[in-house]
């Protein structure tokens, strides 16, 4: 049987090592000589395949693919659009047969979350009812490391290290002023449903290393009273305290405290801003000086500090999806399986898509302390291997150096398309 093409392509927000997949992916690739042909990316994910709009990585230099191992954000853009159903809309699944067969693409890799998981799925449905054959491999992505099944998620471990970090130096920096000026930081990270990232920054908290931490988690509903006075407690016992808010924490009523109404492209609740709310709180509440911040795009585009364990896990996941699609799987996504904790031991498992798409894993309630604010010995000893080792990138002038591909387009053989 003759070599078929692949498509890849990226979905839903980028990590700092969402491009180790892609070189994962792409250098195993090229080693398949006898399965696939070229790799074509899908430039600004899904839509790059209804558009047509494709890259040829085969034009890329072997450096340049290796470089993409430390280099964060999307090489070949992002996006967030989900397809709708076979039955509301087959225009657009009828659009992605005629590209794939206009470019001989046999092979579908998606490199997202939980969205992009159902869009691999719907992909592998729709090529055996359309009589078109495909292998659709989900590469699993996503900071928030809501994905079920899979041990971790890649890109978790780099944003989990960021928090830990920034939360454990900006917690020296509140105990040096706290004496005259500020006397408690708020740092908003992200998690709409699930508190795993919050939970990281309570790694800054160690043996040697003690620090005052609150942490809000989506899982736990927000009840000011019991907030307010457990700041008021550890100011008072330490002079100072920090606290990490997920995005996602709801209130009571079951309302998120930072939801203004907005709705992103998925049809999720735009959220962002629940720091400062948080913080005029305790100035209200507590009249203490407070700094506040979010870190935002900073927490997954931070790879001068990625963690190795994640970048590993990451390049990992896709040289499996291409090893399971060549090996005649379809449907299915790799996942990272922990063996131990001491010594940390991981290894490539595999899970059918239809148990992974839409289903968000959040953080188990025995990882959350008793009294909603803080990790358990058991949240610790499941984060702490995945914020291990360094892989720091290269420098130049001081500075990182990343590489950007040429992303030479391939020659369009269809007409346009409507999104």
């Amino acid at each position: 049987m003759a070599p078929r093409n692949a498509f890849y392509a990226q979905s839903g927000g980028v990590t700092a090592v969402i491009n180790a997949s892609a070189c994962g992916l792409i250098e195993t690739a090229r080693r398949q000589r006898k399965h696939i042909g070229k790799v074509y990316a899908g430039r600004n994910g899904i839509i790059g395949a209804l558009a047509e709009d494709l890259i040829d990585t085969s034009k890329e230099s072997v450096a340049a693919i290796r470089a993409l191992r430390h280099t964060p954000s999307g090489a070949f853009g992002s996006c967030r659009y989900k397809l709708t159903s076979f039955e509301k809309d087959p225009r657009e699944y009828q659009r992605l047969i005629e590209v794939f067969r206009a470019h001989d693409i046999g092979y579908f890799f998606y490199n997202g979350g939980g969205d992009s998981a159902d869009t691999c799925l719907k992909v592998s449905l729709i090529s055996a009812r359309m009589g078109y054959p495909i292998a659709a491999v989900h590469v699993p992505k996503t900071v928030d490391n809501d994905l079920p099944i899979t041990d971790c998620c890649p890109g978790f471990g780099s944003v989990a290290k960021y928090v830990a970090v920034s939360t454990r130096e900006a917690s020296f920096d509140v105990a040096s002023m706290a004496k005259t000026s500020t006397k408690v930081f708020v740092l908003e990270v992200m998690g709409r449903h699930a508190g795993w990232i919050a939970a990281a920054g309570g790694l800054a908290s160690g043996k040697g290393t003690e620090i005052p931490i609150v942490i809000l988690f989506p899982e736990i509903a927000f009840r000011q009273d019991q907030f307010l006075a457990r700041v008021d407690a550890l100011v008072k016992k330490h002079g100072y305290c920090s606290v990490v808010v997920s995005e996602g924490v709801k209130g009571t009523d079951g309302k998120f405290l930072s939801d203004q109404g907005l709705r992103d492209a998925f049809g999720h609740a735009q959220l962002g801003g629940v720091a400062p709310v948080v913080a005029n709180m305790i100035r209200q509440g507590l009249n203490l000086k407070y700094h506040w911040g979010v870190a935002d795009y900073l927490q997954r585009a931070a790879r001068h500090i990625a963690s190795k364990v994640d970048v590993e896990q990451s390049y990992a996941m896709g040289k499996a999806a291409v090893e399971l699609a060549v090996g005649g799987r379809n449907a299915v996504m790799p996942t990272v399986v922990r063996k131990s904790n001491r010594p940390y031991k991981w290894g490539v498992g595999v899970a059918p898509l239809d148990q992974v798409a839409n289903v968000e894993r959040k953080m188990p309630r025995d990882f959350i302390g008793a009294d909603g604010f803080g990790i358990t010995a058991k949240c610790r000893a499941y984060l702490e291997p995945l914020i291990r080792g360094e892989d720091y990138p290269p420098y130049r002038d001081g500075l990182p150096d990343y590489v950007r591909l040429r992303n030479t387009p391939v020659r369009k053989k269809l007409g346009e398309f409507s999104l």
